[in-house]
Parts: C-alpha cells; structure tokens; sequence
C-alpha cells in the first residue's frame, strides 16, 4: 500500500481507469456476440442495429487503444458482410 498521497491517488486513478476499459471492451465483445445470435436467427433489423453499434464502440475501443486498429476492422467488415449476405 503506498503512503505517499499521489501514489494513493494515483492507484484509484489506475483503478478507475481500468475498470472503464475493461467495461468498454466487454461492450464491444457483447455487443458482436449478440450480432451474430441475431444474424443466426435470421433477424435483419436487429442485426444491422447491432452492426451500427459494433462499429461505434469498436472505433471508440480503437482510439483508446483498447484493441488494434486492424482487429476492430476486420471484425466490422465481417459482421457487415454476414448481415447483407442475410437479404
């Protein structure tokens, strides 16, 4: 345990900040799983509601340096290439 104050406040900070990332790519992970379970239903509506919402959060993970750029690419053009392979 630190005993310095800016160290304390300094582990809350690292704290806060982690559960905030983990809390986002838990999102994005969620979020694709759940793509594909309406993909695989055959829900096109839901689906491409969920798409938007991959790509939002997967570019906001991106720009925090959560998950690669390439990664999150990949993974947007595969859910998009499902969901217009559904029509």
């Amino acid at each position: 345990m630190p005993n310095i104050k800016s160290s304390k406040k300094a582990v809350k900070v690292i704290a806060k900040k982690t559960a905030n990332n983990h809390e986002l790519k838990m999102r994005v992970q969620n979020l694709i799983k759940n793509c594909e379970k309406a993909i695989a239903a055959d829900n096109v509506e839901e689906a491409q509601n969920l798409v938007k919402d991959v790509q939002k959060y997967s570019d906001k993970a991106v720009s925090k340096g959560l998950i690669k750029k390439n990664t999150a690419d990949r993974q947007k053009a595969r859910l998009t290439q499902k969901v217009k392979n559904m029509k």
